[in-house]
């Protein structure tokens, strides 16, 4: 007997930062009754599924009102009566009622909603955990743990170019044993950071915040704090170069603190990292429409990740582009930068076809959901940028993880 969808209600929340989202909740006629809420990015690429906002003076302009109301009253009654397993046909529903390119006449904070609480309660209908529901069981691969530790950026006042320092973890002999890592390493970086520099408070984001930082001071505390953890062996570090916010397409090259450089020069100094460092990972290392650089910086680092994020933004139609140019070699999944999870899934079957690796993303406006973290297990992620283990809503996707792990080898025994 199929279980279907009796009652859908969204509502306006708070999520990481402060600011409002869409949380729904759906009701199914065996009586279940769950809830799913949307993350919210800053940085964000124009090829994104589009955010519904109402403007005027509540939460400046921010309020999600309006996306409520289109959930309540435009997508509930279109997919009411629906079986609740079948999300390739409740996605498709949502995308023909908005009827968009980018989701932009629902917003995709409201079509994201129904579409992640589908899933929620498909799994829960068929007694299934989230991850196998929806990677099936070939869904038994943990992410390796992706950190941002230092930030820097247009949204930083530490004076960095680049947008997330990151350490990459790799090696480790359970999940469990890179959480208790990254927590380490995390607590010994302030610690060292505060006692040079001083720290700046930074309450949106809880990264270290530092003044007269650069890259090579960043690059060379973080090893030395791997060094004194005693994992220096199974640490890497990573960059999310933001490449968008540095672009100045007027003069086409890239704003840097000694001066405008071109893509050529960028090239260079992307190399020169890697061969001074243990860089692993380059996140949108040029501007999202830039395919050339990223085909040429993919063929000069074939041993290093070269990710889109918002190259790609878990487009499978964007990701198609990529791999016929190849440029980059690893997608990172967002399930918000698409709207919809059948979507996500497809991307992220693309890319594992095409032999790319996946990282799955937090966004910067989470909430306690802990979908993603099902996710990144589902599709099978080589990473996930989780953030600094710093904050409930992303302790509870590491706490997520770090249960799915005792689900998986409590199966195996």
């Amino acid at each position: 007997m199929s279980v279907k969808i009796e009652q859908i209600y969204a509502r306006e929340i708070l999520n990481s930062r402060g600011k409002p989202t869409v949380e729904v909740e759906m009701t199914c006629t065996n009586g279940l009754t769950v809830a799913a809420s949307v993350p919210s990015g800053t940085s964000t690429g124009k090829y994104e599924a589009l955010e519904i906002y109402d403007g005027g003076s509540r939460y400046h302009g921010k309020g999600t009102r309006k996306a409520v109301e289109n959930v309540n009253q435009i997508l509930a009654p279109a997919v009411i009566g629906m079986d609740v397993t079948d999300q390739r046909k409740i996605d498709r529903r949502l995308i023909e009622l908005d009827g968009t390119k980018q989701k932009s006449r629902l917003g995709g904070n409201a079509i994201l909603g129904v579409s992640l609480v589908a899933a929620r309660a498909g799994a829960l209908a068929l007694g299934l955990p989230l991850y196998r529901y929806l990677g099936g069981l070939s869904a038994t691969r943990l992410p390796n743990v992706m950190s941002t530790v230092i930030s820097g950026g247009a949204f930083s006042p530490s004076g960095l170019e680049f947008e997330d320092y990151l350490y990459v973890l790799d090696g480790f002999s359970s999940f469990h044993d890179q959480v208790e890592a990254i927590s380490d390493m995390r607590a010994l970086l302030q610690k060292r950071c505060a006692e040079k520099y001083g720290v700046i408070a930074d309450f949106a984001n809880m990264q270290l915040l530092v003044t007269e930082f650069i890259k090579k001071e960043a690059f060379e505390t973080m090893l030395s704090v791997a060094r004194q953890v005693g994992c220096e062996k199974h640490v890497f570090l990573g960059l999310d170069v933001a490449a968008n916010e540095l672009f100045d397409a007027q003069k086409s090259c890239y704003n840097m603190k000694s001066g405008c450089m071109e893509a050529e020069r960028l090239i260079e100094y992307y190399q020169q990292l890697c061969r001074n460092y243990p860089l692993l990972y380059i996140e949108d290392a040029f501007h999202e429409d830039d395919w050339l650089h990223f085909s040429q910086l993919t063929s000069l680092l074939p041993e290093k990740q070269i990710v889109g994020d918002d190259l790609f933004a878990t487009n499978d139609e964007r990701l198609k582009m990529g791999i016929e140019k190849k440029a980059a070699n690893t997608l990172l999944l967002k399930v918000n930068q698409i709207g919809t999870v059948s979507e996500a899934l497809k991307t992220a079957a693309m890319a594992k076809n095409n032999r790319f690796e996946i990282t799955a993303s937090l966004r910067s406006g989470e909430t306690n959901d802990t979908f993603q973290a099902d996710l990144a297990v589902a599709v099978g992620a080589k990473q996930m940028k989780l953030g600094s283990p710093v904050r409930g809503e992303r302790n509870g996707k590491y706490n997520r993880l770090m249960r799915i792990e005792d689900d998986l080898m409590s199966a195996v025994i």
